[in-house]
C-alpha cells in the first residue's frame, strides 16, 4: 500500500510539473503566473523526494498524503483547462487567471507547507521508531533475563524511613484506579531521588514494567532536547546518533509516536525537575493507558499531576541514620547519646543534614562533639559551621533557582527569616509587610507569592479554615498561616547576614536572656540601612534597649516570648519611614504612645496581647490606615481615655481575628458600651472584619454612620441575630460576609444596599426566607450558600437580578465545638 501511495503522489507531482513547463513555453497568456508556480514547485521537489524515500520504508498506508494529492490534482486540472484558453476569450482569460492566482496563493500558504512538512516528519518518525523497536527486540533476545539496560543512581548503604513512602508510591501508581502522573516533591536533601530509585528497583514494579523502565535525570539546565536524547539512548543498545529534529513540533510528534507504538507498560522517571521546566512536563501530558510518569522535584506541578509530599524523618529514624553516619553503631557512650540527640534535633529530620553532620563528626573526640553542639545552641546554624558543605549547596540551590523573574518571590522568602523558629506566621501580616516593602496594592498578588514559595517547598501554607469553609477566590486570609522548616529559615537568615551589618536589607536580632549580639554592643551608632527589622526576645529578657539607628526601616517585627510588661525600644520614635509594625506576645506595652511620633505608620498588627494599654494614656496615630487584633484580650481596659475615633482618626481597615475574648471582654469592661459602638465613629472605615466573635449578639444602630464602608465581614458570630435597619445607609457596601452567623436574619431593608455585589450566607441556618426588598439589589452578582433550599430562595428574584449567580457549596458535618473554640489559647 505504501508503494502505491508513493507512486500516485510522485505521478501527480510529475504530471503537474510537466504541464506547467509546457504552458510556459506554449501559452503566453499565463506565462508570468506559471513562472511563479514553477518556482514554488521547484521548492517542493526535494521534500517530495524525501517523502518518497521514507514512504518506501513504511509497511502501512499513509492517509496523511490524501490532502496533498488533492492539491496536486486540482492544479493539474487547472493547468489542463488553461491550455485551452485563447486570446479571443477575454472573459475566460480573466476567470481562469483569477483561479490560477488563487491556487498559486494556496501553494504559497504556510499552512500547506506545514502540512507537507508534518507529513514528512511523521513518516520519518515512524521509520526511526520502527528501527529502534527492531533494535530493542534484537537486544532483548540477546540479553539474559537478569540483565538490564536501566541506569539508576546508586543507593546509599543504609536507607531509613522510606519503606512507608515506597508503599504509598506503589499504591498511587500501580493500583487499578491509580494515577498515571505523579510528582514526588520535598525540599532538597530529603531523599526524593533515593525513593524514586527504590521504586524502580522494587521487584513488583520491575515485574509490571519488565525492562521498560526509563530513568532520566534532568536537573536545573535540562530541556526537552536533553530528555529526548536520553530517551533515544535508552531505546538503543548502543549510543547511536540521535535523530535530527527540525523543530519542537517534530520532536513532540516523535515522542507521541514512540509512546503510542509501545506494546508493553512503560515507566518513565524524570528526576530533579526544576520549577521553570513546566514545558518539559507539558510534552508528556498526552493520555495513554499503558504508561506511568514519576517526577521528582522540589516544586509542585499541579497542572501536570497529583503530588506526593515526602515527609522528613521522625526522631527514631533520624537517630538511626545519624549513628550510621558517625560509624558509631551500638558503640555509643551515654555522653555521646545525649549529644547525639541534641545534634540530631538541630538537623530537623533532614536526611542530608543528618548524614553530612554525622560524617563531619565521625571519628572525632567527644570534645569536638561538645564544641559543635555548643556553637549550634548559641544562635548559630549548622550552615554557619561550614558554608561550603554539601548541605548548604543543596539548600542554597533551591534559592538560586529563583531567577530575576522571581526576584520578589526570593525577597519574600528571605523575609520569612524575620519570624521566630517554629512560628505560625499570619498571612495577613505578610501581606501587610509586602504591600509596603514592594509596593503591591493587591492582596491576591501577595498571596500568589506565598503560593509560589509553598509550591517550591520553601515554605508551608497552613489553611486552618474548616473544609466546608474553603472556597477558591476567597479574599479572606485571616485563618491561613505560613510555616517554614528550621533549616530553610536558617538559610534565609544566613543569606541576610552576607552583607556587612550597616548594609543589610534585613536585620534579624535574637536576644537570648540579656545577651545582645556583639556587633550591637560594639557598634558606634552608625546608621543601618535595613528596611526590615526583626527582634525576638526570650522569656528572661528584662533589660533596657540599646540604641539603634534605622532611618530606612519600613517594617518592624517584635516578638516577646512571655506575656509580661515591656516597653517599646526608644529608638522606634526616630524610625520616620516605619510603615508596618507587628507585635506579638506582650501582656502590656508601657510606652505605646511613642508611635504617635511616627508620620508614616500605616499598619499595626497586635497578636496575643492584652490591649488594655491602649486606653491607659492618650494616643493619636493620624497616619494609621489598618489595625489588626489577633487572639487578643481586653483586660485592664480603662474607659476614660479610650476613644477609637481620637486614637485612629483616619483608620480604614479594622480586623479582629479569633477575637472571642476581645469582643466579649469589651462588652464586660466598658460597662455595656460595646466595642463595636466605638468603631462606628470611625467614619473613614472601608473594611471591618470580626471573626469568631461569640460576644457579639447585635450591632448598634450607629453602624449606619460608616458611610464609606465597602466590606463588612462578620464571620462565625454565633449569637448575632440581626443587622440593624441603619445598615441601609451603607451605600458603598459591596460585600457582606455573614458566614457562620447561625441565628442571623437578613434585614427587611437590605434592598437599600445599592452597591452590594457579593453576599456570603453560608451556615446561616435561620435564613429561611428572603425579604422582598432583595429584588432591588440590582448590582448583586454573587450569592454563596451551602443549602439547596437557600439557593432556591433566590429563584423568584432572577427576573430583576439579571446579573446574579448563586453558588451552592454543600457542607460536610463540621465539628462545631472545635470550629468555634476560643482562639485565645492558640
Amino acid at each position: 500500500m505504501a508503494m502505491v501511495a508513493d507512486f500516485v503522489l510522485e505521478k501527480a507531482f510529475g504530471a503537474l510539473y510537466a504541464g506547467v513547463e509546457d504552458l510556459i513555453i506554449k501559452n503566453f497568456i499565463f506565462k508570468s503566473l506559471f513562472n511563479k508556480v514553477k518556482s514554488r514547485l521547484d521548492d517542493w521537489a526535494p521534500l517530495i523526494k524525501e517523502m518518497a524515500q521514507y514512504t518506501q520504508k513504511m509497511d502501512r498506508p499513509e492517509k496523511d498524503l490524501e490532502a496533498l494529492k488533492g492539491v496536486m490534482q486540482t492544479g493539474q486540472e487547472l493547468v489542463n483547462e488553461c491550455s485551452k484558453i485563447t486570446r479571443w476569450s477575454p472573459f475566460k482569460k480573466y476567470k481562469y487567471a483569477k483561479k490560477l492566482q488563487e491556487w498559486q496563493e494556496s501553494l504559497q500558504s504556510p499552512l500547506d507547507r506545514l502540512k507537507l512538512q508534518d507529513t514528512m516528519n511523521i513518516m520519518e518518525i515512524r521509520v526511526v521508531v520502527d528501527e529502534m523497536q527492531r533494535d530493542m527486540l534484537k537486544q532483548q533476545s540477546a540479553e539474559s533475563s537478569s540483565s538490564t539496560r536501566l541506569e539508576l543512581p546508586p543507593l546509599p548503604k543504609l536507607i531509613v524511613g522510606l519503606d512507608g513512602p515506597l508503599n504509598d508510591l506503589k499504591e498511587k501508581l500501580l493500583a487499578d484506579d491509580g494515577v498515571s502522573r505523579l510528582v514526588l516533591t520535598a525540599p532538597g536533601g530529603c531523599g526524593k531521588t533515593t525513593l524514586a530509585t527504590m521504586f524502580c528497583e522494587d521487584e513488583e514494579v520491575k515485574g509490571i514494567f519488565k525492562k521498560n523502565i526509563i530513568f532520566i535525570t534532568v536537573s536545573q539546565k535540562g530541556n526537552l532536547e536533553l530528555v529526548v536524547k536520553r530517551l533515544c539512548e535508552y531505546l538503543t543498545s548502543v549510543r547511536s546518533p540521535v535523530p535530527t529534529f527540525q523543530n519542537k513540533v517534530h520532536m513532540l510528534q516523535w515522542m507521541q509516536t514512540f509512546f503510542k507504538s509501545s506494546q508493553n507498560p512503560l515507566l518513565l522517571v524524570l528526576d530533579d525537575i526544576w520549577s521553570g521546566s513546566e514545558s518539559i512536563l507539558h510534552s508528556f501530558q498526552f493520555e495513554l493507558s499503558n504508561y506511568k510518569i514519576l517526577v521528582t522535584s522540589r516544586s509542585e506541578f499541579p497542572n501536570f499531576g497529583s503530588s506526593y509530599h515526602l515527609k522528613l524523618l521522625d526522631d527514631d529514624k533520624a537517630m538511626e541514620l545519624f549513628y550510621h553516619s558517625t560509624s558509631l553503631g551500638d558503640k555509643c557512650s551515654p555522653d555521646q547519646e545525649e549529644l547525639s540527640r541534641k545534634i540530631v534535633k538541630r538537623c530537623n529530620g533532614f536526611p542530608l543534614a543528618i548524614t553530612v553532620v554525622g560524617r563531619s563528626l565521625s571519628g572525632k573526640p567527644i570534645e569536638i562533639w561538645r564544641q559543635r553542639e555548643s556553637e549550634w545552641s548559641k544562635d548559630s546554624s549548622i550552615l554557619d559551621s561550614d558554608p561550603e558543605t554539601e548541605l548548604f549547596l543543596c539548600l542554597q540551590s533551591s534559592l538560586d533557582a529563583l531567577d530575576k523573574r522571581l526576584a520578589i518571590v526570593k525577597d519574600c522568602y528571605l523575609d520569612l527569616g524575620s519570624f521566630p523558629e517554629d512560628k505560625e506566621i499570619r498571612v495577613d501580616d505578610l501581606i501587610d509587610m509586602w504591600a509596603e516593602l514592594y509596593d503591591i496594592d493587591d492582596d491576591s498578588v501577595c498571596f500568589a507569592n506565598i503560593y509560589e514559595l509553598a509550591n517550591r517547598n520553601l515554605a508551608n501554607l497552613v489553611d486552618k479554615r474548616d473544609s466546608y469553609m474553603k472556597m477558591e477566590g476567597d479574599d479572606f486570609y485571616g485563618e491561613r498561616f505560613v510555616t517554614q522548616h528550621d533549616l530553610l529559615r536558617e538559610l534565609a537568615i544566613y543569606n541576610a547576614k552576607l552583607d556587612p551589618v550597616e548594609q543589610r536589607q534585613r536585620m534579624n536580632i535574637e536576644i537570648r536572656g540579656n545577651k545582645i549580639p556583639k556587633w550591637w554592643r560594639e557598634q558606634k551608632c552608625h546608621p543601618i540601612k535595613a528596611r526590615l527589622l526583626s527582634i525576638t526576645t526570650t522569656t528572661d529578657f528584662d533589660m533596657e534597649w540599646p540604641n539603634l539607628q534605622l532611618p530606612e526601616a519600613e517594617v518592624f517585627v517584635l516578638h516577646f516570648q512571655s506575656p509580661s510588661s515591656y516597653s517599646l525600644p526608644a529608638f522606634v520614635q526616630k524610625m520616620d519611614k516605619l510603615k508596618v509594625l507587628v507585635i506579638d506576645g506582650a501582656e502590656e506595652l508601657i510606652n505605646f504612645e511613642l508611635l504617635g511620633l511616627l508620620p508614616n505608620l500605616k499598619r499595626i498588627s497586635l497578636i496575643r496581647l492584652q490591649i488594655g494599654f491602649l486606653t491607659h494614656k492618650p494616643i493619636q496615630l493620624k497616619s494609621l490606615k489598618k489595625i489588626s487584633f489577633a487572639s487578643c484580650g481586653a483586660e485592664g481596659i480603662d474607659e476614660g481615655f479610650f476613644r477609637m475615633s481620637d486614637a485612629f482618626p483616619n483608620l480604614e481597615e479594622l480586623y479582629i481575628q479569633f477575637g472571642v475574648r476581645l469582643v466579649s471582654d469589651f462588652f464586660q469592661q466598658l460597662n455595656g458600651r460595646e466595642f463595636v459602638l466605638e468603631c462606628c465613629n470611625l467614619i473613614h472605615l472601608k473594611k471591618i472584619s470580626i471573626v469568631r466573635g461569640t460576644g457579639l449578639d447585635h450591632l448598634p444602630e450607629e453602624i449606619g454612620n460608616l458611610v464609606n464602608l465597602e466590606v463588612l465581614r462578620l464571620r462565625s458570630c454565633l449569637y448575632l441575630s440581626k443587622l440593624p435597619s441603619s445598615i441601609s445607609n451603607l451605600k458603598k457596601l459591596n460585600f457582606l460576609d455573614i458566614y457562620g452567623c447561625w441565628s442571623i436574619e437578613l434585614p427587611k431593608n437590605i434592598g437599600e444596599l445599592s452597591s452590594l455585589r457579593k453576599l456570603d450566607m453560608r451556615c446561616c441556618d435561620e435564613v429561611k426566607e428572603l425579604p422582598p426588598s432583595v429584588s432591588d439589589l440590582h448590582q448583586l452578582e454573587e450569592v454563596i450558600c451551602n443549602r439547596e433550599d437557600q439557593g432556591s430562595l433566590w429563584e423568584p428574584f432572577r427576573p430583576t437580578l439579571t446579573n446574579l449567580r448563586v453558588v451552592v457549596i454543600p457542607r460536610t458535618q463540621p465539628n462545631w465545638l472545635e470550629t468555634f473554640s476560643d482562639g485565645w489559647s492558640s
